[in-house]
């Protein structure tokens, strides 16, 4: 009896077989459907032309791209296949994505731009600013090409009095960085004045090197280093819109100037005629103003120099004026200084007398208690108290016992007189 398979369980018999038989798988294919959920995950199916496959690329793997997937683009993937069960259906979880033959195109890119950055090409001290009114353009890009029809209607919508000069060349295939090098040139000559063979030399004051969006292989023709030398080298500013905003060529970098897409880079260059106008307006009325108000300003400063130069009697007046007030501020003042200087007089001399007392009374008892203290000191205050004063007969005092020996003569001083003395015998304490 044939086997009954729940939903379920069949889907899950699929995936395991998927997973056991494919997985991890690489595919390749174009883009369509891509859309980007507000959580961050991706969802699009690949397809050629024999076949479609659903893809979906989660939040974590999608932050890793570095580049914007777009309808069309021809990519490769890497992930595992798997079958969404709710649904049934076969799809590819995405772990991976570039475009395709990107891998090698991109590492030449970078080896080119890592190159060019050390010799200096892209230093912002080399770039120039735009003219504000250019006397010429030049434009740089296919006769075929979209870019050309937006770059033309947006010049002859804003600046239609500015001549555009176009220098034709391919941009995509392996004779484009030739064909732009020898445009670039071309448009070199008319900017330095050199006129070309059999015609007229057009002054070019700015060059626009323009090309619709593609793929990283369809604008590698941007990517040359020769073209990259000769965009440093031009006389003028060089603006480059190539791609669309999320695309980058070597062409970019060197440039002065990048613009997202073509047409911007037309608007970059073209202040559009009414925004010249208005600042024509603007000038024509200042100038309007500018003898009426000069010719007040003048009219005032006569006024005020007539007033000054017609009525002398008035300064003399103010002066006049000036002296009387400092004549009687001097006046003032010398009055205050003298009575302030006798007042300190008066109140000197009514303090002299009794200062002098107080001082002399002040020195007589500094005296009088001088005097008591010498009188403390006198040694014969203490002679009446019974006490002696040794000398020996050479006249110096005695001290002390070390000093006398026995039979010594010394001579003993007493409150009424003097006795002669000898010594009998010392003896010490």
């Amino acid at each position: 009896m044939q086997r009954v398979w729940p939903v379920g369980a069949l889907c899950r018999a699929i995936a395991d077989a998927l997973e056991s038989r494919f997985n991890p798988v690489a595919v390749a294919g174009e883009i369509t459907g891509f859309s980007r959920a507000a959580s961050g995950h991706c969802y699009f199916s690949l397809k050629d032309a024999s076949g479609q496959l659903r893809c979906a690329m989660f939040r974590r793997a999608a932050g890793l791209l570095d580049f914007a997937p777009r309808d069309g683009d021809k990519v490769e993937v890497r992930g595992r296949l798997g079958v969404y069960e709710p649904r049934g259906e076969l799809q590819l979880i995405v772990e991976s994505l570039s475009r395709a033959g990107q891998g090698s195109l991109f590492e030449q890119f970078l080896q080119l731009k890592a190159k060019l950055e050390a010799q200096g090409l892209f230093d912002a001290g080399r770039k120039r600013a735009l003219p504000a009114m250019p006397r010429g353009i030049g434009v740089v890009t296919s006769l075929g090409a979209a870019a050309l029809h937006d770059v033309v209607t947006a010049l002859q919508r804003r600046v239609p009095h500015i001549p555009v000069v176009i220098a034709p060349a391919s941009v995509q295939g392996d004779n484009a960085p030739r064909e732009l090098v020898q445009a670039l040139e071309s448009l070199y000559d008319l900017a330095q004045g050199r006129a070309p063979r059999g015609g007229e030399a057009q002054p070019i004051d700015v060059i626009l090197l323009v090309r619709g969006g593609g793929a990283m292989e369809d604008l590698w023709g941007f990517n040359d280093e020769q073209l990259a030398h000769t965009i440093a080298s031009s006389p003028v500013p060089v603006v480059s819109g190539v791609g669309h905003e999320t695309d980058f060529t070597i062409a970019d970098f060197v440039a002065d100037l990048r613009a997202p897409t073509p047409t911007a880079a037309a608007e970059l260059v073209s202040a559009s005629a009414e925004s010249y106008l208005r600042a024509l307006d603007g000038v024509e009325a200042r100038l309007r103003k500018s003898p009426t108000h000069f010719l007040e300003r003048e009219a005032q400063q006569v006024d005020h120099l007539a007033a000054r130069i017609g009525r002398p009697s008035g300064a003399m007046a103010r002066q006049c004026a000036q002296l009387a007030s400092l004549q009687q501020s001097m006046g003032h003042a010398l009055r205050s200084d003298l009575q302030r200087r006798h007042t300190a007089m008066v109140l000197v001399q009514q303090s002299f007398p009794r200062a002098t007392q107080q001082a002399l009374q002040r020195l007589s008892e500094g005296c009088s208690r001088a005097e008591l203290r010498l009188q403390a000191l006198d040694p014969a205050l203490i002679l009446q108290r019974g006490y002696a004063w040794l000398t020996r007969a050479d006249g110096h005092p005695v001290t002390g016992v070390a000093q006398l020996r026995a039979g010594q003569d010394v001579q003993a001083t007493l409150a009424d007189g003097t006795v002669d003395l000898r010594v009998q015998n010392t003896h010490h304490n």
